[in-house]
Order: structure tokens, then sequence, then C-alpha cells
């Protein structure tokens, strides 16, 4: 038996740390598919294999009042904040502040962020790029990808002068070569609620319950804590 989870790229370091016990305990393998959420919610609408969507709460939320969902199915992971990252043995600019952030993207050469439309921190970056001023500026630094995994997987190997990447802090935390410097300022922050679910079209409901418990259950609370999820 094989379970079909889409989830959002900031699930990716929970889940991964979690599929190979779930599948010892209960013999189901957990096939996956990763994304920013944009992406995770059209593969979804396009009737793709899917038991478990892992979305943020909004947008479950929706599909939930499309009938799309199994009822009663939704369950908090946690928070996750946008942060803020350089390779590992570079320099750590400070961010405390919208002044800070903004003179460490003036002098970076190459900035990395997930899709700047569909994932839910690139969305956010270019409203933070507009609110310091300097969208027009850094336009030419940009380093857009597919998602946070992926831009912070060229991050770690950046040759640009200051590089820096922007994206959900469980995605830096699970990207090796990276340097975490913290959430973005408090007055430019995202904290975004994300959420596993049951597709209504699943043919294993329990097995797609119990997978989903694990991910937000009191058993993997200190797992989730420290892949970057808050309560």
């Amino acid at each position: 038996m094989t379970l079909h989870l889409l989830g959002a790229g900031a699930s990716k370091g929970l889940v991964t740390d979690l599929q190979a016990g779930f599948t010892a305990e209960t013999g189901i393998d957990v096939a996956t598919y990763f994304n920013a959420v944009g992406a995770i919610r059209d593969k979804f609408l396009a009737a793709e294999p899917c038991d478990v969507v892992i979305l943020s709460a909004a947008l479950l939320d929706d599909l939930a009042a499309r009938g799309l969902l199994l009822t009663g199915s939704i369950a908090p992971i946690g928070t996750v904040r946008t942060g803020v990252a350089v390779p590992a043995g570079h320099p750590a600019p400070a961010i405390a502040t919208g002044d800070n952030l903004r003179a460490a993207l003036l002098a970076s050469r190459g900035i990395y962020v997930p899709d700047l439309q569909g994932s839910t921190a690139g969305v956010h970056v270019m409203r933070v790029l507009r609110a310091l001023g300097i969208d027009q500026t850094i336009a030419p630094y940009l380093r857009p990808f597919p998602n946070g995994a992926i831009a912070m997987k060229h991050l770690a190997a950046a040759a640009e002068e200051n590089p820096i990447g922007l994206t959900q802090i469980t995605e830096i935390k699970y990207s090796p070569g990276l340097t975490l410097l913290g959430p973005l300022p408090e007055a430019h922050g995202l904290s975004t609620l994300y959420a596993a679910a049951v597709a209504a079209r699943t043919a294993q409901p329990d097995a797609a319950l119990a997978l989903v418990a694990l991910l937000t259950g009191p058993g993997s609370r200190d797992l989730r804590a420290a892949s970057g999820f808050e309560s």
C-alpha cells in the first residue's frame, strides 16, 4: 500500500524525517511531492493522486469549502516564519531592523528566493521589497526558483558578492550549507500556519488519517519545533 502526499515546501523536512518511521511501523509507503503552495494547490485541483495534502491553513479551508477534503481531517502542524540565510562561512549581516535588512539586500549581488508569485514566502518577499523601497533597485540581483528548497540549495553554492536568501525558516533549516540569520524583522515579518488534511478522494482514509495524526500529534511535537514549526 502506498499513500500519496502533496506538500508545501515548508513541510518537506518534517515529512522526510517522519516517513521512514511511519513505513516501518505501518508497512505503508509514502510517495511525496513538494513544491510552492500555489503549485501544490494546482496539482491537487488537477486530481493528481493524493491521500494527504499539506498547505497553508487558509488554502486548506478553501479546499474544504469546495468539498475536496475529508470532513474534520484538517489538523494544524504549526506556524512558520519567513527567515533570512547566508551560505555557511559567509559574513552574517545584521537583519534585526528594516534598515538593517535593507542595507543587507542592497549590498548583495545574489538574492535567492522562492517563486515570487506562487509561494507563500516569495509573495511576501515582494511585499517587503516594495515596503523597503528597493524592489526596482535589487531586481537585477533576484534569483527566483520554483520553491524555497531549490533556492536554498543554490544559495549554499552561490558565488556572487554577499549572497543572501529569504524563504520559510523550515526550508532553511533542512538545507545543508547555510547559516540561518533569523526571521525577518518584526515590522516585515510573516508567520504562516500550515496544516495537513486528508483528500476526500482517498481510497485509504484510515491510513491517511494515521499519517496526519503522526505529522500533527504530540509524538512529533519536538521534531516539529526543531524543524522550525512554532506552536
